[in-house]
């Protein structure tokens, strides 16, 4: 005898997979019996481990609420627990190892990854992103790749990038992610990768009247180390330009290609003058950590990394109190990661009720909270790095230096991509994707607590009525105003 079930049932959370797959459209399959429940929240405003989750993690994945709460004996230390594994990253999951085995060039040395053509690479170090940011289990370092992803920004677009862009990857991001600074500022500044994209490789001084190139100086100083407003001048990002003349990288066209050396006979080594500091003549090569040591350890570093965090972590426009305190333990602790990051995410700024689902989620974000979020199998294909392009966020192609913006007016003219591809998802036409909604609407007890999954809170009058009368509650939860926050 078939089941019959209001929406407004459904809703609530009563009834079985099966009725509820009948609620949510054609195509829907009943839940496995073996597939456990998960909870769901039950306030109806979001609570800590739900924020956490959002900001950072890309979202909560079915049972990590679970997961996280279970770990102290109240929310804050059980968060607290979180935060700490998760600055001590182990092995990932062996499913996810092996989704990654199959995207052949991550793992090539660098002088081979010039046997692949640019097109793979690209495609495959995309797709690596999208996998590790959906499916790994140390979500917040996949968090801070991304953070430095564009705080060290390279276009592969452009020369030997295509290439190298890879190996940076591998070495640089994700080698340093929950490092330290400096090590990451140094990792970065003899990249292949940025010796190509910031002209670092044709910066020398082999005479006199010979002008340095300046344009990874320059962005040293404005992005990577003190900021726009950092105090520095035209004349310090000259000395600083001098500091690194000599180091190049060898083309595809010779031998040993993609690798970094210094010609001692394309050096200034005179002395420079740098931020107030003299760097004394005849450093040669060492000219470099000077002026690392320089910058690095500039007060106006520490400020200027730590609005960057907390713009991320916080709000568009963090209190000034949060920003001073990760500065802070920025500059005591000599840029260690894992210290800045306790000491930001113990903010009261960042655990207020009123800092929680205020910040757009940037594309990025959205399409890997939505696979999350609905425990979907992906294979981070074409379909999914096309609707990132076409929400003007591809991985490893944003064209100037300063990476994505991490603020809300610089995406809110995406929303009707970011509406499509809800109900690309919701339906199941999105190639090498899938999601099982029924069996997703079934562990969580309902229409009622899938929507409390998604939302990270139950949903409030207006959203019931709106799931209510839907014809497709599972795309307009992805699209909802709640959902496209964190």
């Amino acid at each position: 005898m078939p089941v019959s079930l209001s929406r407004r049932q459904v809703l609530l959370g009563g009834g079985s997979a099966v009725a509820v797959a009948g609620a949510l459209g054609r195509g829907s399959r009943a839940a496995p019996a073996q597939v456990a429940p998960f909870a769901v929240p039950r306030s109806t405003e979001v609570d800590l481990v739900d924020h956490v989750l959002a900001r950072c993690a890309f979202g909560a994945s079915p049972g990590d609420r679970e997961r996280v709460g279970g770990l102290g004996a109240t929310t804050d230390a059980a968060v607290d627990r979180w935060i700490d594994q998760q600055l001590a990253p182990g092995e990932e999951e062996p499913d996810l190892r092996r989704s990654l085995a199959r995207l052949d060039s991550l793992g090539q040395p660098l002088g081979e990854l010039y046997e692949w053509k640019p097109g793979v690479l690209l495609r495959e170090l995309s797709s690596a992103a999208l996998l590790r940011a959906v499916a790994s289990r140390w979500q917040l370092r996949e968090v801070m790749v991304d953070f430095w992803s564009d705080h060290l920004n390279i276009d592969a677009s452009k020369g030997e990038c295509a290439w190298l862009k890879a190996a940076d990857d591998r070495e640089v991001i994700r080698g340093h992610a929950l490092g330290r600074f400096r090590d990451l500022i140094a990792a970065s500044a003899l990249s292949p990768a940025m010796l190509w994209y910031l002209d670092g490789r044709t910066n020398r001084s082999a005479n006199t009247s010979e002008r340095p190139n300046e344009n990874y100086a320059r962005e040293l100083l404005e992005l990577h180390t003190l900021g726009a407003d950092g105090g520095y001048t035209q004349t310090d990002v000259m000395e600083a330009a001098r500091c690194l003349t000599g180091w190049t990288v060898r083309d595809r066209h010779r031998f040993r290609k993609g690798r970094v050396e210094f010609v001692p006979a394309l050096h200034d080594d005179g002395e420079k003058h740098v931020l107030g500091r003299r760097i004394l003549a005849g450093g040669g090569a060492r000219d470099l950590e000077a002026l690392l040591d320089v910058t690095t350890s500039h007060p106006a570093t520490a400020r200027h990394v730590a609005m960057r965090l907390c713009r991320r972590f916080i709000a568009d426009a963090p209190p000034p109190g949060a920003v001073d305190a990760v500065a802070r333990a920025f500059r005591t602790s000599d840029g260690d990661v894992p210290t800045t990051l306790r000491a930001l995410l113990r903010t009261d700024a960042f655990r207020a009720p009123e800092a929680r689902r205020i910040k757009l989620k940037r594309p990025f974000q959205l399409v890997v909270s939505a696979l999350r979020a609905t425990g979907a199998r992906t294979d981070g294909g074409a379909p999914l790095l096309e609707a990132l392009r076409s929400m003007g966020q591809a991985p490893f192609q944003y064209p100037t230096p300063e990476g994505a913006p991490d603020v809300a007016p610089a995406w809110t003219g995406t929303l009707l991509w970011r509406w499509r591809l809800a109900m690309r998802l919701a339906e199941g036409t999105v190639p090498g994707t899938s999601v099982d909604v029924a069996a997703l609407a079934g562990r969580a007890g309902g229409l009622g607590g899938l929507a409390a999954h998604l939302l990270g809170r139950m949903p409030d009058p207006a959203e019931r009525a709106a799931l209510a009368a839907s014809s497709r509650p599972m795309a307009l939860l992805l699209a909802s105003p709640a959902f496209q926050r964190c």
